[in-house]
């Protein structure tokens, strides 16, 4: 083993692995992975199978989102004794939408050392390959599941400068880009990678528009992991936020809902079916 695969005693290895190409695995990755005494994994089923392939036997414990909060003080307290512990999740950079956190915290606040092994991520593996802005760009994450929180969280978004960068679930991906064409418009850029890195891995889009359509043209292709790639809203269009409540408000006042709607439409340069729903969102406000 080169000395600087070694794996030194007291510490916790963040360690990423493939995000589907077993081939993805560092060297140094699978040289820590041999060399820990104990492997925190997020599915222990699903991270044997990565072992397996690299001839590993090593004890593992599970560190889900269930069983965080009270494995994380004893794992940390292993590792203060001595042990060298690796953080491993389902597939990717640990942490980044997968459980970890406070484990590293519980391991920083006895003031042992936290060891990044960089490698595999879903995140950056799709914004390189899209064409889409990379200077500049925020990771949100998984949007919410349930139409109302997951339309608010769009329209905090709706003036964002930078790239976006979601993660979504496939039995929610077309509620999702339907959601996000209301709230951006479908000409905004747009792209989703699927199956990254994997025999079957896919970048389909340009706009929303596109990906709208995707989901009912191609059904038997909505499976696997899903990043959704977007692009920021163009800088004009960010420096002429209008106060679309208010207006609507106005509007309503004078005009029927329909009618307020298309015109504040006109104005804001915001999509007319969002800016309807958001109306016939106001009128029940009233009413109540």
């Amino acid at each position: 083993m080169p000395e600087d695969f070694a794996v030194e005693p007291g510490r916790l290895y963040v360690v990423a692995t493939p995000i589907g190409h077993l081939g993805d695995l560092s060297p140094r990755a699978s040289a820590v992975l041999a060399g820990v005494d104990l492997i925190c994994a997020e599915d222990t089923r699903t991270s044997q199978r990565l072992l397996a392939h690299i001839g590993v036997r090593v004890p593992m414990r599970a560190l889900h989102d269930h069983n965080e909060r009270e494995q994380a003080e004893a794992i940390a307290n292993r590792i203060a004794e001595g042990e060298a512990v690796a953080l491993i999740s389902d597939a990717g950079t640990p942490l980044v939408s997968d459980p970890g956190f406070r484990l590293v915290r519980a391991v920083r606040g006895r003031g042992c050392p936290v060891v990044p092994i960089p490698g595999p991520s879903a995140v950056l593996a799709a914004l390189c390959a899209t064409g889409l802005p990379t200077d500049r760009f925020v990771f949100e994450g998984f949007l919410p599941a349930k139409p109302g929180p997951r339309r608010q969280a769009l329209e905090s978004l709706r003036n964002e400068r930078r790239t976006m960068v979601f993660f979504e679930a496939p039995h929610r991906i077309a509620d999702c880009v339907e959601a996000m064409a209301e709230q951006f418009g479908d000409s905004r850029p747009a792209w989703l990678a699927r199956e990254l890195t994997k025999r079957f891995e896919e970048f389909v889009g340009d706009t929303l528009g596109d990906l709208v359509a995707w989901p009912s043209v191609h059904p038997d292709a909505v499976r696997g992991e899903m990043v959704l790639v977007v692009g920021g809203c163009p800088e004009a269009d960010a420096e002429s936020v209008i106060d679309v409540d208010r207006l609507l408000g106005l509007l309503l006042d004078r005009l029927p809902t329909k009618q307020a709607a298309g015109l504040a439409a006109e104005i804001s340069g915001q999509p007319r079916n969002a800016l309807y729903q958001r109306a016939l969102e106001l009128k029940r406000d009233a009413a109540d």
